[in-house]
């Protein structure tokens, strides 16, 4: 046994800079927490959280959208986290950790790719709507700014939004997804991906602190911070081992949770201000995802003084907040390339994700069309709602009940420390029961209350809700498709416990008398070091 090479194994252990020569670090601590807030607050921390408030109690909402991020989204967040720091992999290569999928690991991490990449289509069209709204408010006079009769439905900022940008009417809907809108969206969704490489009173934010508590009995929709879409894991990948992923988790958590509440203060302040304007009631003003974007919060911005400075500024907000979530998103998907393709990858890297980029702008093209925001309303509907459940389900799973929570736990502790059997208390109960049961019940509510989807007052056809769910479907058969193929390949009975291999008990056998040999030689402090070290070969 080599003692000169166990004492080097001990001072690269002890070492505090655990450098991955071959992907990389982070260059500081404070570019990776920028980049995962970046990926973590997004689009929809401004047009979706603030409807989902409205539609589900006002204030009372806070109170499950809090229990809900203590108890699925930031223990999954963590979990995240900590696995792909742990592995140093990407969201395909590591779940290597699962001895089922050994094999065809590529098969059971890809249903998450999968998902991030339709995301990334239609998420960078929205980007491009914003920048159309971008470069339309550097005119003195804002296009949408002369509508004199918000509460007719000839509204001119509704028509700008719907027969300009979208360019979709009742008569088109899904029958002109061959005609592409105009030769700007194109090139704007060109764009997108290049860059991708009121009153004290009246303003105050009224009916978010309206508490309706009758609806707290109805299950809100389900929404965490960017996990299970793969990005946690990718971005996590290119930590030093040591860095302390628990309180990364946590700050980011918190920061998205503030910003949440914060962009419902402010659009409900627009909201309340319009009801106020027009004398309608909240109710009949407030709108979510495209009509609160592109249309309530521009509106209420054209009324005040130096408009096309706060359209600038909010459609600039708007745009940095997609790009910032986009990166991370082609960052997986590269990430997951390098992981397969290490080699290649270091010598091509940006010529490949220059290549990525363009088939996603092609890819995209089919959102630009007449009917191309009733896809894009389709694909978010069932890949970033259902997608993100569906994958969240399986990946707790995965690494609670298949790779072994307590197992999880330890590595955990390598990097940052022991902690207190009260400490892991909270992590405990979350991983191995409260997370996994609460995201099955939610699972199950939302099949059984499913109702197609709809576009404003369009609803979607029988086929368009059945190209949903085979999006789902072809994302997800992956799994059972990759089990099944290693319990067929693999050897001996299936329901009777393996018989070690002659290999495996010399190896075992070897490790014994290693250990002994170390306990006698060494000295009695040196031996933890020694067993490490052995342990680390074996």
């Amino acid at each position: 046994l080599d003692l000169e090479f166990l004492s080097n194994e001990k001072d690269a252990h002890a070492s505090d800079s655990d450098e991955n020569l071959e992907r990389g670090n982070w260059s500081s601590k404070g570019d990776y927490l920028l980049s995962m807030v970046g990926y973590a607050v997004g689009l929809g921390n401004v047009w979706r959280f603030p409807y989902l408030t409205y539609q589900n109690g006002g204030g009372a909402f806070l109170i499950p959208y809090t229990l809900m991020l203590a108890l699925a989204g930031l223990p999954l967040f963590f979990m995240e986290c900590s696995l792909g720091q742990f592995a140093s992999l990407g969201p395909i290569s590591v779940w290597r950790i699962l001895p089922l999928f050994s094999r065809l690991v590529l098969l059971l991490g890809i249903t998450v790719v999968i998902f991030s990449t339709f995301v990334a289509i239609y998420y960078n069209v929205i980007i491009a709507y914003a920048l159309y709204y971008l470069f339309a408010s550097f005119q003195k006079v804002l296009p949408w700014s002369d509508c004199f009769s918000w509460p007719s439905r000839s509204c001119l900022l509704s028509l700008f939004w719907e027969a300009l940008i979208v360019q979709h009417h009742e008569n088109s809907s899904w029958k002109c997804i061959r005609q592409v809108q105009s030769r700007r969206t194109p090139l704007l969704l060109k764009l997108s991906w290049i860059l991708s490489e009121a009153g004290l009173a009246r303003l105050l934010p009224h009916h978010l602190l309206e508490c309706s508590h009758s609806l707290l009995m109805q299950p809100p929709r389900y929404s965490t911070p960017s996990v299970a879409w793969g990005g946690l894991v990718a971005l996590s990948s290119y930590n030093k081992f040591h860095n302390n992923c628990y309180s990364d988790a946590i700050l980011v958590c918190v920061t998205n949770c503030v910003t949440s509440v914060f962009a419902g203060f402010a659009i409900f302040s627009i909201l309340g201000h319009m009801a106020f304007v027009s004398e309608r009631p909240v109710s009949e003003v407030v709108d979510s995802g495209f009509d609160l974007a592109f249309v309530a919060y521009p509106e209420a911005l054209s009324r005040i003084p130096v408009s096309p400075l706060w359209s600038f500024l909010f459609f600039f907000m708007l745009l940095l907040l997609g790009l910032d979530s986009q990166f991370a998103t082609i960052e997986t998907l590269t990430t997951t390339i390098q992981d397969i393709y290490p080699k290649v990858m270091k010598k091509l890297r940006i010529p490949i994700t220059l290549g990525v980029c363009i088939l996603l702008f092609f890819l995209g093209l089919v959102c630009v069309t007449q009917a191309g925001i009733y896809w894009v309303n389709l694909i978010d509907h069932f890949c970033a709602g259902w997608g993100i459940l569906i994958a969240a389900v399986l990946e707790i799973i995965g690494i609670i009940y298949i790779y072994g929570g307590n197992r999880f736990i330890e590595d955990i502790e390598m990097m940052i420390g022991k902690k207190s059997r009260l400490f892991w208390l909270w992590w405990r109960m979350c991983w191995f029961f409260i997370t996994p049961v609460l995201l099955m019940a939610i699972l199950v509510w939302s099949l059984v209350t499913f109702s197609p989807p709809t576009y404003g007052s369009v609803l979607y056809p029988a086929w368009g809700t059945a190209v949903g769910w085979c999006t789902i479907i072809f994302c997800v058969i992956w799994i059972p498709i990759a089990a099944i193929l290693k319990i067929v390949k693999a050897e001996g009975n299936l329901f009777l416990p393996p018989i070690p291999h002659r290999n495996e008990q010399v190896q075992d056998l070897m490790y014994a008398l290693l250990a002994k040999l170390c306990q006698r030689v060494l000295l009695v402090t040196a031996f933890p070091a020694c067993l490490t070290s052995v342990s680390r070969i074996h």
